[in-house]
């Protein structure tokens, strides 16, 4: 215990770094008239994770403001998305936003030399290919060493003792928030107001040690199915929630699953694990788009299903709760309040940890599916094969893993294909046919993105989720410049990573290949598990 308490303290950055940026924005305030003068049209944020998921939920939430530039996040490797991302900007008049804390991230790296060698390629303006790049990373990176190389026109160092899912008020979510012209000052001015009251020695007074006692103690109690409702104003939220939860809960055996993005349904979809957390905005009515919160920047907002309204969504938990459901409500005044909910989570997930006697810090599974990814590319130009025995793929393998399901099981859908209106609609309808036949929870992600968030979940939580893995082999590849691979080799490198890790943790994991025509393919899977 004495270790593992020594080991948070080095990650306690975050409990005040909203303090120290809403007190010196002299940086921030600068890049915000830098950009401006440059006259950037449009952004784009390569990231994974920690360094990605806060900003996109800010892109999702608040949109562009004013004349600040249209920021895309690229956190996937499928090649169709990257080339959606390419042709959906102004090459010359793009700023590119390099984001790595270790500064080492596979994904980010390729990203970063696939755009600078396309802007080299475009025969940049004065200033250089350097000027057109921002870098955010921890000092004495490698990220910060080639931005310095290279001339990046920026660069952002943040403290090292924050861990990237608790990053979201640092840099990493500012940097990003300042480029697109959003009120930072009044998301920070949120956090601290909530950080002051994460203080208060009364735990009845503490917003982040009630939420997060209420976690722990619903985890448990069994309850460790934690249902995220949001209202359609901040609907992305639940997927910066997602990360902070399975990734900082989910090891040793133990674990809260996240459950973002799944419709509501009637009482008798849900067993005795479910706790509904209800993120509400009071007076926002407006339906929105339910599989948005799947979709990356990158290849547009998936529309999958229709969001209830908050009244709608109040009236369906009312129902819930009636059942015997237990329902969480917080209230919001607004969208900014999203800055102190940063906060008000990150505190609870730690309170959490705590009550779950794991380290909130640590996520000793990540690296594995990220080794087996090396390692199976080092295979691959050795011997023309990854060495993955991935079975016939086809639709019946994911009935055989449904059948699997039982009380207090999850099942998770982890699609390596480029994300889009038909794929969210195609997905939310196979989460639903499996949650109300068998009354189990459902999720999904997207590849490889998940796995720098859900991933140490699957591996190092409870193992009581079911797996299926979808893998997109169809397009054309993109090259990853200095590499021996392209991009369409390295997403199915990581897919197939990830399957030998899942199968090592001796959890059930089924793979199916989309083929030529994947829309196809997807409905034959909601066949087989009876949608």
């Amino acid at each position: 215990a004495a270790a593992v308490a020594a080991e948070c303290q080095r990650w306690l950055g975050w409990l005040d770094v909203a303090d120290r940026l809403a007190e010196d924005r002299e940086q921030l305030d600068e890049l915000r008239q830098d950009v401006a003068d440059a006259g950037f049209v449009d952004a784009v944020l390569a990231g994974m994770g920690g360094s990605s998921l806060c900003p996109d939920v800010l892109r999702a939430t608040f949109g562009r403001s004013g004349s600040g530039p249209d920021l895309r996040v690229l956190d996937s490797t499928d090649p169709s998305t990257i080339a959606a991302v390419e042709h959906a900007i102004d090459l010359e008049r793009t700023l590119f936003l390099i984001a790595s804390k270790s500064g080492g991230t596979l994904e980010t790296l390729s990203h970063y030399r696939y755009f600078w060698n396309r802007v080299e390629g475009a025969e940049p303006a004065d200033g250089g290919v350097g000027a057109r790049f921002l870098a955010i990373t921890d000092d004495g990176s490698a990220l910060r060493q080639s931005a310095e190389e290279h001339d990046f026109g920026w660069i952002f160092l943040n403290p090292e003792d924050i861990g990237g899912r608790y990053s979201a008020l640092s840099y990493f979510g500012m940097v990003p928030a300042t480029v697109m012209g959003l009120d930072v000052a009044g998301l920070l001015g949120r956090a601290v107001a909530m950080g002051e009251r994460c203080r208060e020695t009364d735990p009845a007074a503490n917003p982040g040690l009630l939420l997060g006692a209420v976690l722990g103690a619903a985890a448990v109690a069994g309850r460790d199915k934690v249902t995220i409702v949001c209202s359609p104003a901040i609907a992305t939220f639940g997927m910066w929630l997602e990360q902070l939860l399975a990734e900082s809960t989910g090891k040793q055996g133990k674990g809260i699953v996240p459950v973002e993005s799944e419709p509501l349904g009637g009482p008798a979809s849900y067993g005795a694990d479910r706790l509904f957390v209800h993120l509400r905005v009071p007076g926002d009515g407006t339906p929105t788009s339910a599989g948005a919160s799947r979709a990356g920047a990158g290849a547009g907002a998936g529309t999958a299903g229709i969001a209830l309204s908050t009244s709608d969504q109040d009236a369906a938990l009312d129902r819930l709760r009636d059942a015997g459901h237990p329902v969480l409500t917080i209230e919001l005044a607004g969208t900014l309040d999203l800055g102190g909910e940063f906060l008000r989570w990150e505190v609870a997930t730690a309170v959490a940890g705590a009550m779950l006697e794991i380290n909130p810090f640590d996520q000793p599974n990540v690296q594995e599916s990220k080794d087996n990814t090396k390692a199976l590319l080092q295979r691959l130009a050795e011997t023309g094969d990854f060495g993955v025995d991935a079975g016939p793929g086809t639709p019946d393998q994911a009935a055989g893993l449904v059948d699997t399901l039982g009380p207090g099981d999850y099942f998770a859908i982890l699609a390596y294909t480029q994300p889009g209106p038909e794929i969210d609609a195609l997905l939310e309808r196979i989460r639903l046919a499996v949650r109300d036949r068998h009354g189990v929870a459902t999720t999904a992600g997207y590849g490889p993105r998940y796995l720098h968030s859900t991933g140490q979940l699957h591996k190092g939580g409870p193992n009581s989720g079911a797996y299926l893995i979808l893998g997109d082999e169809r397009g054309h590849d993109l090259p990853i410049p200095g590499e021996r691979f392209g991009f369409k080799t390295l997403i199915a490198a990581q897919w197939a990573g990830d399957l030998k890790s899942l199968r090592d943790h001796g959890r059930r994991v089924a793979l199916v290949r989309l083929g030529e025509d994947r829309e196809a393919t997807l409905g034959g899977v909601l066949a087989a598990v009876g949608g």
